[in-house]
């Protein structure tokens, strides 16, 4: 594949993936808002079943991709690795978010890249540039400015818990390392996998692990799901219409960290913060001060730095 070409399939593959997202987080937005669906570990395990009856469909029926068997315990043992962590880290993110405040919670999530650059030298001990990290010095600090109540946060109010800060931190190394352990799983030649398959596999865990964790955390989520979708007649389509575009979120997530890094991913998807909040606001207009609009201006030319940075220093 030629440069050009290279450049338009990863730029298409991008802008899909930021179409899934930002398509998932507003219908997240409505189902837990508008119909009181307060239950984001179910909505997490329905996310996953349709990846894996979609992803088995794909391969089996469709024949998309051929089927890919595994081939060793090790092999095993890293799929289920990465759904455990995958889980682990949407647990922690909700404990974290009963004790701290959202702007609170999102300003910690912003180090992501700093915990995938750790866990992706520790794993690889392969260094980027120095220019390429310092590129994440805008990246992170955006998002920071742009969360609002950050210093609020740290000067003694209710909104700071220390059991809460610690399970945040947990989260967001946990999404880190499931990040890099993706990008190795896809890229090793011993045991690669493609996104597809890999997301057959990972799936199953994956509900596994939500299953019991929804039925203790959230223990009334059967009872108060079959009176909503009893009481409104269109919640069963819209938690489909979710559960499916989380699928395409999901399958497009791998692909980029194929054709990309980990490290490039969790940059991009602070960008994709960004675009959310633009398309939010014009969609729902939202209240925006010149900080947060100056924070994520900061986050976007953080981007394109890193972008440079890592096309000349490759």
């Amino acid at each position: 594949m030629s440069s050009k070409k290279q450049a338009i399939f990863i730029s298409s593959l991008v802008i899909l993936w930021y179409s899934s997202n930002i398509g998932v987080l507003l219908l997240n937005k409505f189902l837990l808002s508008n119909y009181g669906f307060r239950f984001p570990i179910f909505l997490t395990m329905c996310h996953m079943s349709a990846c894996a009856i979609l992803s088995y469909v794909s391969i089996v029926f469709l024949k998309i991709v051929p089927l890919q068997t595994l081939k060793s315990r090790s092999q095993f043992v890293k799929i289920a690795t990465l759904g455990i962590v995958f889980c682990g880290s949407v647990v922690g993110g909700n404990i974290s978010l009963r004790y701290l405040a959202v702007s609170f919670n999102q300003a910690v999530g912003a180090t992501t890249p700093f915990f995938t650059a750790l866990f992706a030298y520790l794993a690889t001990l392969k260094r980027e540039a120095w220019v390429t990290y310092a590129a994440l010095v805008p990246v992170v600090t955006g998002v920071v400015i742009a969360s609002g109540e950050f210093l609020g946060s740290w000067q003694g109010e209710p909104s700071f818990h220390f059991f809460g800060f610690v399970m945040c931190i947990s989260a967001t190394a946990a999404r880190a390392f499931k990040s890099v352990l993706q990008g190795i799983l896809l890229s090793s030649d011993g045991e690669k996998l493609n996104s597809m398959n890999l997301l057959l596999y990972m799936s199953p865990i994956a509900i596994l692990v939500l299953l019991p964790a929804a039925l203790i955390m959230e223990p009334n989520v059967v009872e108060v799901t079959l009176s909503l979708g009893r009481e409104h007649k269109f919640m069963w389509l819209l938690l489909l219409v979710n559960s499916v575009m989380a699928y395409s979120a999901n399958l497009t997530n791998f692909l980029v960290t194929k054709h990309t890094s980990a490290l490039t991913l969790q940059v991009l998807g602070n960008a994709k913060g960004a675009v959310a909040v633009v398309i939010s606001i014009l969609l729902f207009k939202n209240p925006v001060t010149v900080i947060g609009i100056g924070g994520y201006m900061i986050t976007v030319m953080g981007v394109v730095a890193y972008g440079e940075a890592k096309r000349r220093f490759r």
